[in-house]
């Protein structure tokens, strides 16, 4: 399996590493080519604002929203959520509009306002998983059809 992690601004290079360790190939996409023979991509944490602008400039937008239609997988983490997203509320942001999810950047406050909490995910098994939030994005609205894997209590409806 190769996994590609859209290498243009955040924490790709740990992202990387972790597939790495995980067993499988992994490479960083720096341009849409790059995109040609991968099973799936990683768009990882960072600046969404400053992804998505790079996403436009290095022209990914289009390609990646034709490789959804197809069925390719994409997973975001944190920015990469909020890159995925239909909607940013409270934002005009153009995003691939890849996930029926409405989202709400920096919703946990300021960078003061991190934190770190055992979150149980029983699709990985019964022991909770360490989760880390930094000014991360919060899902406000979703489609029926979207599958949830793990909630923080109070922050889902």
């Amino acid at each position: 399996m190769k996994v590609g992690v859209l290498a243009l601004q955040g924490a790709f290079v740990e992202h990387i590493s972790v597939v790495r360790r995980l067993g499988a190939e992994a490479s960083p996409v720096r341009l849409p080519g790059e995109l040609d023979g991968l099973d799936g991509l990683i768009i990882p944490g960072g600046e969404s604002s400053a992804i998505l602008k790079l996403m436009r400039s290095f022209k990914f937008i289009q390609p990646l929203r034709e490789l959804v239609k197809g069925g390719f997988p994409i997973w975001g983490t944190c920015a990469g959520m909020v890159c995925l997203a239909k909607e940013v509320s409270h934002d005009d942001m153009e995003t691939l509009a890849a996930m029926d999810i409405v989202v709400r950047r920096n919703a946990f406050g300021r960078q003061v306002d991190s934190f770190e909490t055992e979150l149980p995910v029983p699709a990985l098994g019964d022991k909770p998983f360490p989760a880390v939030f930094i000014r991360a994005p919060v899902i406000e609205n979703m489609d029926s059809r979207v599958d949830i894997l793990a909630r923080l209590p109070g922050e889902i409806t």
